[in-house]
């Protein structure tokens, strides 16, 4: 038996002490023999499928031990353990028998591997535990570092990985001692420079700060063991380097458990890291600074003063106003220049306090701080102008400037592609992702399906098989797929998947249909009317494809990006069936389509289709299209806990079909919400397309759905900005679907509410009015939070839509303004920003109820401010 082939049999059995025994007494020559050919049997090895690879993860402390002994270099060593497949062993043991098999290795060459394994460690991701699973060869790196003294190199991985093995250690042994620890000495200077280490030295503080890694430093120092003034500039050092915050936690807790005399703090570095350090950091060094403040010559007080004014955080401001305020006149004097950038903050409280402090200061400030404050108080409002300029001189009245508005604009929708014509452009657009759903796309996939298989079948057929072997499974499973994936019953793409199935293999469709249908009848779909409508469409072009039949063509596809059927194109498409009836979902899908101005003369044409469907179009076209439904809209109280003081309420949109609708018609123009019982689908964005001349009708079924959505990653408020587009009035059901999207959590998904009503706005089809009331209900009934509106509102008049956001906060303003006695709505003073500015550029004049009253009382915050100046510019 060859050298290679015996090391295998004992890696088989899966015994180590065996396999460590066997290498220790292994010849050089045959090291050399095996150390040929191991790397290449194990890659050969993890080739072989999925068992092999599962069977070389459970032998790799073996493998391990068999490369680290018969390997030449300390590189080819360190290459080798570090391999994927040979990472994840049991650590402790590991590295007993690695250091085992390594002992007879000389001192140098066991330091050079030591470094080698430090270089190649890499950092985690994920949560603790997993990156302590992925700590990978650090144990054997760390063991080796300690057992030559090497001196390891700079490896943030290295030493955020010595923080995770010690918290991990402290959990499972609370006995074990840091000091003892032969790394320590290593590490600790690192330890303020490491990124990733942050999460490891808070590990288990719930549980107590001693159960830390950072509270057993703390106490280190206190006993001498760790020098306390390493730790203190390390922390200063962190801060220094400009850490993000949660970097930072650990450093400030640190500092914090030393509790570091005055005399301990460095002033100078806790001035200069104000400016550009994270929060923490800044109210640690704000904190520092004042119980050191004997400490801070003048110049020193002035710069932190001013450092901290400069700061975006209101907070801060507020504090080097404290500060100043709070210190003797001659020395305040020194950060006077401190208080011109507070001139000009929008917090008018903020501002008027600045201005106060200024004036006191002003018998004592130096020329340039005076300079200063008259050149930040041209900004100033001016009765604050007239105060500072008693005090610091003649103040030149800053001009306004010009108010101008935006051009409003709408993002037109993309074009739709050119039709497919061919079995190729059919095949290659089925083999393209289906996700994200594009209706567009659907819709043109499935219509050249139909068309080109009623053509040439055969063809179709052909052309589709490599899409067949690579999205179906072989030997087909009808009750894998239907048991094994959800949604093949209803998401359009399984459906639109299973269209073509129809096609290629129409029996194993019939099979599939068939154990669905099963399902189904045990759980009926719960999607709302408009969805079941899509799919319904889709069903019955699969329906025909199974049994073998075809039609020449679909009626609904869209011809515009809306959604919309040229009526024109729609009689075309009528007189190429002759008298074939069409589908039925798809002949009222092509109805809905229609768009609401229709040529007169097509009813001529469409009086000559032979068909009955052609008579029913004909009848549509002389009637101006579809009839619309009834949409009432109400607000829909349900229990809440006692404590609110409030009602919550829902906004609702009720749909009642026309007299005499019946059939699928009716259920989809039929819809009775009720409050806390949310419908719900993750399909919205077919629904516009689907009713492109209802909108009323779609923002109905979408504000069933939307409002319980708005915590998600996918908010779908995309099918707000797609009703947009569409036809037909707007009224209080689209605005309340604006103003349901304009609530989400997330920006990017607001985004869409506020294209929406850019687009509409710019079409001239925006109900501002209903869209004020709906702010003002859905904000008072708590539906939605106020600051996310504001946000999206004052986006859309800088975008141009000035006159639309007046007339909707006209309506909106009254129904939040707080009633006397009435405690006022967080943020409503930034709401009041926005309608000053709307009314501003657009030259609003007039009364709004209870404005007056309000500007009327006594105060300085924002709301009653803001008040103050809508009511001064309506006013005119």
């Amino acid at each position: 038996m060859t050298p290679v082939q015996e090391l295998l049999d004992h890696i088989e059995t899966g015994s180590a002490a065996t396999l460590l025994t066997h290498l220790q007494a292994l010849h050089p020559d045959d090291k050399r023999t095996i150390a040929r050919h191991l790397p290449a049997h194990l890659s050969e090895r993890t080739r072989a499928g999925f068992e092999a690879q599962q069977r070389v993860r459970g032998l790799a402390p073996l493998y391990r031990l068999a490369g680290a002994a018969c390997l030449g270099g300390a590189e080819q060593v360190a290459g080798w353990l570090d391999r994927r497949e040979l990472r994840q062993v049991e650590p402790v043991a590991d590295v007993a028998r690695m250091l085992a098999v390594l002992g007879d290795r000389p001192q140098e060459w066991r330091r050079n591997l030591a470094v080698r394994l430090v270089e190649r460690l890499r950092p985690g991701t994920g949560s603790t535990w997993r990156r302590i699973e992925a700590l990978g060869n650090w144990d054997l790196a760390a063991a080796l570092v300690a057992e030559t003294g090497a001196e390891p190199p700079e490896n943030d991985a290295f030493v955020a990985g010595w923080v995770l093995r010690r918290a991990e250690q402290q959990r499972r042994d609370r006995s074990r001692v840091l000091a003892d620890d032969p790394l320590l000495d290593h590490m600790l200077p690192r330890l303020f420079q490491a990124q990733g280490v942050a999460d490891g030295l808070l590990w288990d503080r719930e549980w107590g700060e001693d159960r830390t890694v950072l509270g057993q430093l703390a106490g280190l120092a206190a006993t001498g063991r760790v020098p306390r003034r390493l730790l203190l500039d390390g922390c200063v050092s962190r801060f220094l380097a400009g850490v993000e915050a949660a970097e930072a936690a650990p450093f400030i807790m640190l500092w914090q458990q030393l509790e570091p005399a005055v005399a301990e703090i460095p002033v100078t570095d806790f001035v200069r890291m104000i400016p550009s350090a994270p929060s923490p950091v800044v109210q640690l060094a704000l904190e520092e600074l004042r119980r050191a403040e004997p400490a801070l010559d003048g110049e020193l007080f002035a710069e932190a003063v001013q450092a901290l004014a400069f700061r975006p955080e209101k907070k801060y401001m507020t504090a080097a106003l404290q500060w100043v305020a709070a210190a003797p006149p001659s020395r305040g004097a020194l950060a006077v220049a401190a208080l011109a950038p507070v001139f000009t903050v929008d917090t008018p409280a903020l501002r008027e306090r600045a201005v106060r402090l200024a004036i006191q200061l002003a018998p004592h400030a130096a020329e340039p701080g005076r300079e200063a404050i008259r050149e930040a108080a041209v900004r100033l409002p001016a009765d604050l102008r007239e105060r500072v300029a008693a005090g610091y001189g003649a103040v030149q009245e800053l001009q306004p400037e010009p108010v101008t508005a935006a051009t409003l604009t709408a993002t037109p929708l993309p074009a739709l592609a050119p039709p497919i014509t061919s079995v190729g452009e059919l095949a290659a657009a089925l083999a393209e992702p289906l996700w994200p759903e594009v209706p567009a796309h659907f819709e043109r996939v499935l219509a050249a399906l139909v068309t080109l298989t009623h053509q040439d079948r055969d063809a179709v057929v052909a052309a589709l098989q490599p899409w067949w072997r690579a999205s179906w499974r072989h030997p087909f499973d009808a009750s894998m797929i239907a048991f094994g994936i959800s949604g093949f019953d209803e998401d359009i793409r399984f459906l639109l998947m299973r269209c073509a199935l129809a096609v290629v293999s129409p029996a194993d469709g019939r099979v599939l249909t068939e154990t669905l249908n099963e399902n189904s009848r045990r759980w009926p779909s719960s999607e709302p009317a408009p969805q079941r409508f899509v799919q319904r469409r889709f069903r019955e072009v699969m329906d025909l494809l199974e049994r073998g039949g075809t039609i020449p063509l679909l009626l609904a596809t869209p011809t515009s990006p809306t959604g919309h059927v040229d009526a024109a194109t729609l009689v075309e498409r009528m007189e190429v069936l002759g008298e074939t009836e069409p589908l039925e979902s798809d002949f009222l899908q092509a109805l809905l389509r229609l768009p609401r101005d229709l040529d007169p003369e097509l009813v001529v044409r469409a009086e000559k289709l032979p068909s009955r469907a052609g008579r029913r179009l004909a009848a549509c076209l002389r009637d101006g299209g579809l009839p619309e439904p009834t949409v009432t809209w109400e607000l829909l109280a349900f229990d809440r806990p006692a404590y609110y003081q409030q009602s919550l309420h829902e906004a609702h949109a009720r749909l009642t079909p026309p007299e005499g609708t019946t059939g699928q018609l009716a259920e989809l123009w039929t819809l009775h919400p009720e409050p806390h019982y949310p419908s719900f689908s993750r399909h919205m964005v077919w629904w516009p397309p689907t009713m492109p001349s209802h909108r009323e009708a779609v923002a109905a079924h979408v504000l069933a759905c939307l409002p319980w959505v708005m915590d998600s990653t996918d908010g779908q408020v995309e099918v707000v900005a797609a009703l947009a587009h569409t036809g037909g009035p707007a009224g209080i059901a689209t605005a309340s679907t604006l103003v349901i999207g304009m609530g989400h959590q997330l920006p990017a998904q607001r985004a869409f509410a506020a294209d929406a009503i850019i687009t509409l706005a710019a079409y001239g089809g925006l109900p501002a009015a209903d869209l004020g009331r709906a702010v003002g209900h859905l904000v008072r009934g708590e539906q939605v939070k106020l600051n996310r509106v504001t946000g999206v509102l004052d986006e859309v008049t800088s975008a141009g839509a000035h006159a639309e956001v007046w007339a909707a906060l006209a309506e909106a303003v009254p129904l939040l303004l707080p009633a006397p006695g009435e405690k006022a709505r967080a943020g409503l003073g930034e709401l009041l920003k926005v309608a000053v500015r709307a009314a501003e550029l657009t030259g609003a004049r007039g009364e709004l109820p209870g404005l007056a009253d309000v500007a009327a009382r006594k105060g300085s915050s924002q709301l009653l401010h803001q008040a103050r100046r809508l009511h001064e510019v309506i006013a005119g």
